[in-house]
């Protein structure tokens, strides 16, 4: 029996066992679809520059039957927080991390599923950990990776691809709580500062490259940064309202224009995911239009100052993942089982 050293310990034990060029971490709440190992790990084939990592698909299983480990139906959840959650893991993989793997920056592939090279791996040190080479925890162990596998390579004028299967797809199961959501974002946006903060140096640094010029300073100024200035942006206006310091019109305008483009986004990419998967029934599209306009109306804002509210929970040195509520896998009715 092994102590229990937490997520990425784990998974270095596993890497320690393996045997074969690559291997693939997922969590233990999530299911891979039949096919999509090998889709995952077609795409690192396809090529012939060495592709040291590749990820899918993250789909909410939340409202899905399961039966006997697999997808028996899929359907959106049920739950207001788990919907949203939907169409925002379908807008950040689809405009997202498409585009990312194209210009090979993507930096992030989630903990959820993700194909890594084995032989690569173990050259960087594995994962993060206390114990291991670097002697230090991390929160946000998946994307550190990437980052470290990427740096790697550069340093050492590798030539190297970070792929992304696009019909790759894992179910995972998302919080459906507010305070568990805010548990998870805290988390994720912890690990972001730790990361950034550990691989500072590449940030600008022409010696990485397109890495290092285009990809790091992105997640430092945007996702690192982005919480703080959208915050601020409204504090301000709320402020300047409040003193008769802002012309409404021109307010109310900018604010509609805003609102608008996320809409668009959103929509665009729901409509590109579906037209590629068709995974939800016109009933769910629906739903899922209107969550499109909703978020945009409270949700995105409040989650913006939980991303605010990481910094003050990384500067108390809150290296911890929370407690962590799991509902379960919904399985699959009787009427079902009989079709």
């Amino acid at each position: 029996d092994k102590v229990n050293g937490g997520k990425a310990d784990s998974l270095n034990l596993g890497l320690n066992v393996a045997k074969c060029e690559f291997f693939c971490g997922i969590d233990a709440d999530s299911l891979l679809e039949s096919d999509a190992l090998l889709r995952a790990v077609s795409v690192m084939l396809d090529h012939q520059v060495q592709s040291i990592a590749s990820g899918g698909n993250i789909c909410p299983v939340n409202g899905c039957d399961v039966e006997l480990g697999s997808l028996d139906s899929i359907a959106l959840p049920h739950k207001f927080l788990a919907r949203l959650q939907s169409l925002e893991y379908i807008r950040s993989f689809m405009t997202g991390r498409i585009g990312w793997a194209r210009m090979n920056l993507l930096l992030i592939i989630s903990g959820a599923f993700g194909v890594f090279h084995r032989d690569r791996t173990i050259a960087t040190g594995g994962y993060l950990t206390k114990s291991g080479k670097y002697h230090k925890d991390t929160v946000g162990e998946d994307m550190e990776l990437v980052v470290r596998l990427s740096r790697y390579m550069r340093e050492r004028r590798l030539p190297y691809r970070v792929q992304y299967a696009s019909n790759a797809n894992c179910w995972t199961e998302v919080p459906e709580k507010w305070k568990v959501l805010r548990r998870q974002r805290d988390r994720w946006h912890r690990g972001l500062i730790d990361i950034l903060l550990f691989h500072s140096s590449m940030i600008g640094n022409p010696r990485y490259g397109r890495l290092g010029l285009i990809g790091m300073p992105y997640y430092f100024l945007f996702e690192l940064l982005g919480p703080f200035v959208e915050a601020q942006g409204l504090l301000f206006v709320f402020i300047g309202a409040l003193m008769g310091l802002i012309n409404l019109p021109i307010a109310l305008a900018l604010f509609t224009s805003t609102i608008l483009m996320g809409i668009m986004v959103s929509l665009s990419s729901l409509f590109i995911s579906e037209f590629d998967r068709a995974l939800y029934t016109n009933k769910d599209m629906l739903r899922l239009i209107w969550m499109a306009i909703i978020e945009n109306f409270g949700v995105r804002q409040v989650i913006s100052l939980w991303r605010v509210s990481a910094y003050f929970s990384a500067m108390r040195k809150n290296r911890g993942w929370g407690a962590q509520v799991r509902t379960g896998f919904k399985a699959a009715s009787a009427q079902t089982k009989t079709k």
